[in-house]
């Protein structure tokens, strides 16, 4: 009997490993473990070195350059796997930035530009990482969507700032992509961890505080890890969620639920 997670025969991108404590390393951990074939991403040569001693661990054979401020990256990124495997089975965005005034500033503060910026790459990215999935997607006949979100999207978070205007524009576009996309088969869903420190929560003031609170104050009173959300990813890009889509997917001991 096969486990009911099961991604053998099944290919994945996975973008936003940054080192062995980011989120994406979770999943990819949890993905390969199912049996897929994964392909990751890196966003240059800095984050590369990185990101070596990861791939080599996991066995990885496809690493690619994606800077999703240059289009013409992705676009090689979706040929290459086009080329390789003829077919993509699911895909994980994972990746988020804003400028630091603009991330701890008011949001009555935030530049056009800033505001634009933050947008475009913590947001837009997972709308045309989804068009230009699709047609490998459709080769594969279906496919599945994830991206990371948090709880700034619906609750107001010290110093999350803009962010949370973004995240709560990602969640809407997991919704509406879910709707345009089903017909064809592919479902699109958002996981929201709970805090743990990464390299991008590093960058957020007092993100101490939340982890503590997020101890005190959930049901659980613990501290999610990659591996958890890894789990969880899996599970979603899996047949066995087959039936799953356009939802917010909370890993995070149940603070969520606390008023």
């Amino acid at each position: 009997m096969k486990p009911i997670i099961n991604l053998e025969g099944k290919v994945g991108l996975i973008t936003g490993i940054a080192n062995e404590k980011s989120i994406s390393t979770g999943v990819a951990e949890s993905c390969i473990e199912a049996g897929a074939k994964v392909v990751i991403t890196y966003q240059n040569e800095k984050t590369l070195a990185f990101l070596e001693p990861i791939v080599t661990r996991l066995g990885v054979e496809d690493v690619l350059l994606l800077d999703v401020t240059k289009p013409e990256t992705m676009d090689d990124v979706f040929a290459k796997i086009d080329a390789k495997y003829g077919k993509l089975d699911f895909a994980i965005h994972s990746m988020a930035f804003a400028k630091r005034d603009d991330l701890h500033g008011r949001v009555v503060d935030t530049s056009a530009d800033g505001f634009a910026l933050a947008m475009d790459v913590s947001t837009h990215s997972f709308v045309r990482l989804a068009r230009k999935a699709e047609p490998l997607f459709d080769k594969a006949g279906g496919g599945s969507l994830i991206t990371m979100t948090y709880l700034g999207s619906e609750k107001v978070i010290a110093n999350y700032g803009v962010m949370g205007l973004c995240k709560a524009a990602l969640e809407a576009a997991t919704r509406y992509m879910a709707f345009e996309l089903g017909p064809k088969n592919i479902r699109v869903n958002a996981i929201s961890p709970g805090p743990l420190m990464t390299r991008a929560a590093s960058g957020i003031a007092g993100f101490d505080g939340l982890m503590a609170a997020a101890v005190d104050r959930s049901p659980l009173h613990r501290l999610v890890t990659p591996e958890d959300i890894g789990a969880l990813t899996a599970f979603l890009v899996s047949d066995a969620g087959r039936n799953m889509s356009g939802g917010v997917h909370f890993v995070d001991a149940g603070y969520n639920i606390i008023g």
